[in-house]
């Protein structure tokens, strides 16, 4: 069933069991509550005239309560004889009448230990049923007189069925309002749902453009903006998808091309020649180098997106862990004229994963060397700071963009401001973001045009807060 016709059928439920549960009060309990509720009524009655027995106004008193309430009153002395009396029915109650039961009915309130009697019995004379209330009446522990209370229990039956025809009237409209308002709430609830359902389905066929509208109620607006953040955030990854498998492939597709077109060369050029086959035989060997790089980026940065790869965490010196890789860049520097400056700070020791954590120092020099200015620079500081270790890799080159800066991250994206081939696999920066988020540290890049960009991340202590 659908949530529309779900909704209906519950408000309408709703309705018939109100509708049963008025009934059910009407014809069940509407006797049995007002017989209960006139005895408590009478009982308060019974009360009131004890606590103001024997006061100076105490006549006028009994002809007050017995006219307002319209109820017979007797009270008699300790030896049964009559001190006041209040009569509203014409000598026709049970206390007053022709047959009077009064001496019956002292002789039941004496017998009955709890000094309180109460029933209800059928007055011939009035023709309706009627109720008895007697009380002894106390002073310390002495027996100073008896009450006796009488008054008619209205008929209930006449009301019932005036009750009846009315909940007919009332059981018929409120169906007719129930159906209704349940017609409009299941439309004004499920509407909403059913048309964010159906721009879901849009976007499970990969129609991106899909727009969630909410409206109605908070919550509907929330998943429409939930909705639209996942379309946002799958038409992205789509995107990327595409932008990976093209880059992939461009890059799987030089060395293969490449290999292809040395190994036939060999064959038929350059087979007797030696000098020629081990060059040739060496730009095969560096393109393989080229193809298991790639491919072993491509494999460490799924394994630390999907968390497949945990960090060791150990202590160690962070300083003397930074001079040996600037000292295996030497040779670098040396054959291609690059200048590496280390800019050490005091030695601290620091807890993260060392190889790791090296692998992203590595990455951000590469990175650097890349894309440095012609003076061939790059500054590499240690700066200690009351939260960690901030690491700076500083180029000289032309620098980033504002609107590029947010996406130097991502897989495969290269800047275009350099001036010579770029070395790498276009992954080195993504591999850095996969690894600092790993470890849940900060990071980021700071760029001018003219004046070179610097990439940072700080390796927080271990007690220190982020």
């Amino acid at each position: 069933m659908s949530l529309r016709a779900w909704l209906c059928m519950a408000f309408i439920l709703f309705a018939v069991i109100v509708s049963a549960l008025l009934w059910v009060l009407e014809i069940v309990l509407l006797q049995g509550f007002y017989y209960t509720s006139k005895i408590k009524e009478t009982q308060k009655i019974a009360a009131s005239i004890v606590n103001q027995y024997g006061s100076d106004n105490f006549d006028q008193f009994l002809t007050s309560v017995s006219v307002s309430n319209q109820v017979c009153i007797e009270v008699l002395d300790e030896q049964g004889r009559v001190r006041y009396e209040r009569d509203v029915m014409n000598d026709k109650c049970l206390l007053h009448g022709p047959h009077n039961y009064l001496n019956a009915l002292m002789i039941k309130l004496q017998t009955n230990g709890d000094g309180m009697v109460s029933f209800s019995s059928y007055d011939e004379h009035l023709g309706l049923e009627t109720l008895v209330l007697g009380v002894t009446l106390y002073k310390g522990q002495e027996v100073q007189g008896y009450l006796f209370l009488n008054t008619v229990l209205e008929p209930v039956g006449s009301a019932v069925n005036i009750l009846k025809e009315l909940l007919i009237m009332v059981t018929v409209l409120l169906l007719v309002i129930g159906v209704l308002i349940a017609v409009y709430l299941s439309d004004w609830l499920s509407v909403p749902i059913v048309r964010l359902t159906r721009s879901a389905r849009r976007l499970a066929h990969g129609d991106f453009n899909t727009r969630f509208v909410g409206g109605s109620y908070r919550e509907v607006d929330d998943l429409a903006r939930s909705l639209t953040y996942a379309e946002q955030q799958l038409s992205r990854v789509d995107s990327m998808q595409r932008d990976l498998i093209a880059n992939v492939s461009h890059d799987l597709r030089t060395p293969l091309t490449m290999l292809k077109a040395y190994a036939e060369m060999i064959r038929d050029l350059s087979g007797d020649n030696p000098v020629k086959r081990n060059a040739h035989l060496q730009v095969i060997i560096d393109e393989t180098d080229r193809l298991t790089m790639l491919v072993n980026d491509i494999l460490d940065l799924s394994k630390l997106e999907n968390g497949s790869i945990k960090p060791e965490m150990q202590t160690f010196d962070i300083t003397a862990r930074m001079q040996d890789i600037i000292a295996r860049y030497k040779g670098v520097s040396e054959k291609m004229g690059y200048h590496i400056h280390f800019q050490p700070d005091e030695p601290m020791q620091v807890t993260c994963d060392p190889a790791q954590i090296e692998r992203v120092i590595c990455n951000l020099i590469n990175n650097a060397i890349n894309y440095t200015g012609e003076d061939k620079n790059v500054y590499v500081r240690q700066l200690n700071t009351p939260e960690g270790v901030r690491i700076e890799v500083q180029d000289t080159g032309h620098g980033i963009e504002e609107d590029k800066i947010q996406k130097i991250f991502d897989k495969y994206y290269r800047s275009e401001n350099h001036k010579r081939e770029v070395v790498g696999t276009g992954l080195g920066l993504s591999i850095v973001k996969a690894i600092l988020k790993m470890h849940e540290f900060h990071y980021g890049v700071s760029s001018k045009i003219g004046e070179g960009s610097v990439f940072w991340f700080l390796i927080r202590n271990s007690s220190g807060s982020s």
